[in-house]
C-alpha cells in the first residue's frame, strides 16, 4: 500500500518505518496518524518481521510536533478527538509486540517526544533535540507526554521540562535517561540496524515476551508485576526456542532459534 505521509521499507528480519514529511519537518497531521496507524497493523501481522526502527525524512527533524497549522482552529470537540487519535496510534506502537528503536535524527518536539517515547529504546543524533513546549502554545501535551516523560526521567524533572517548554540536547536527554545513546549523525541508521541486529539473533518469543512483562509491570505493584513475570517465564518452556536456546548452550554451539 502506499502512502503520502510514511514510509514502511522491510529487509531481513527489520523494518524501518520514516515519517515523510520534510517539508512539514514530518510534523503529525491526521493522515500521518492514520497512516501510521495502518502500518503498525501490518507489522503486527507480519511474522518475518521482529524489530522496527522509526525515524523521520531528511536531516532536520524526526518529528518537530503534531501539526500546528491543523490544531490552531480546532473546537474542544476537535481537540480531544485529534488528543484521543494519538494517543491511540501511540499506545498501540508501545505495545507492538516487536521492539521499536527511536532513531532521532532532528527535532523530537511534542508529539515527536511522545513519538519517540512510545519506542522501546531512542537512539540520538548528536543533532537531536528534545522538548515538550506545549505551554507555549496554550496546550497540554496531547500524545501521552504528561504520562511516559515522568516514568522515564522522573516527576522533577518532567514537570520541569513540560512546565518551562524547554528544549534539551541530545546531550542532555542522555544524561536525565530520556534516550539511551547519542551518535553522531552518519552513524545514527547504522548505530539503530546494528542495535536491531543483536536483538533479532535473540529468541523472537522470548523477546516478544519480556517487553510484555516490562510494559505492564511497570503499571502495577510489583507482586502482580512478578506473577505475570512468573506466568511469561513459564510460557517460554513450550516453545522449541527454549529448547534449542538452552541445548545449544550445553553442547557448546551456535542457536538457531525459528520463532516457535
Amino acid at each position: 500500500m502506499e502512502f503520502n505521509n510514511v514510509v514502511l521499507e522491510k529487509s531481513g528480519k527489520i523494518a524501518v518505518v520514516k515519517i515523510n514529511r520534510p517539508k512539514a519537518l514530518n510534523a503529525l497531521n491526521t493522515e500521518t496518524l492514520k497512516e501510521l496507524d495502518i502500518v503498525i497493523t501490518e507489522l503486527e501481522h507480519d511474522k518475518n518481521i521482529f524489530a522496527v526502527i522509526l525515524t523521520g525524512e531528511g536531516e532536520k527533524a524526526f518529528v518537530a510536533g503534531a501539526d500546528i497549522t491543523e490544531m490552531k482552529d480546532l473546537s474542544s470537540i476537535e481537540g480531544r478527538n485529534f488528543g484521543i487519535l494519538g494517543n491511540k496510534v501511540f499506545r498501540r506502537l508501545e505495545n507492538l509486540d516487536k521492539p521499536v528503536i527511536a532513531a532521532v535524527n532532528g527535532f523530537a518536539l511534542g508529539g515527536g517526544c511522545e513519538l519517540a517515547m512510545s519506542c522501546d529504546i531512542r537512539i540520538a543524533s548528536t543533532k537531536a533535540k528534545f522538548g515538550q513546549p506545549e505551554v507555549g502554545l496554550g496546550i497540554t501535551p496531547g500524545f501521552g507526554g504528561t504520562q511516559r516523560l515522568a516514568r522515564l526521567v522522573g516527576l522533577g524533572a518532567a514537570k520541569e521540562l513540560i512546565y518551562t517548554a524547554k528544549v534539551i540536547k541530545a546531550d542532555e536527554a542522555y544524561r536525565i535517561g530520556l534516550v539511551n545513546k547519542v551518535v553522531e549523525p552518519e552513524k545514527l541508521m547504522d548505530e539503530a540496524k546494528e542495535l536491531a541486529n543483536t536483538i533479532t539473533a535473540q529468541a523472537p518469543i522470548a523477546v516478544k515476551l519480556c517487553k510484555s512483562a516490562i510494559n505492564r509491570g511497570i503499571q502495577c505493584d510489583i507482586d502482580t508485576a512478578t506473577a505475570y513475570e512468573s506466568e511469561v517465564f513459564g510460557e517460554c518452556f513450550s516453545t522449541e526456542d527454549q529448547k534449542e536456546g538452552m541445548t545449544a548452550f550445553v553442547e557448546k554451539r551456535e542457536k538457531s532459534f525459528n520463532n516457535r
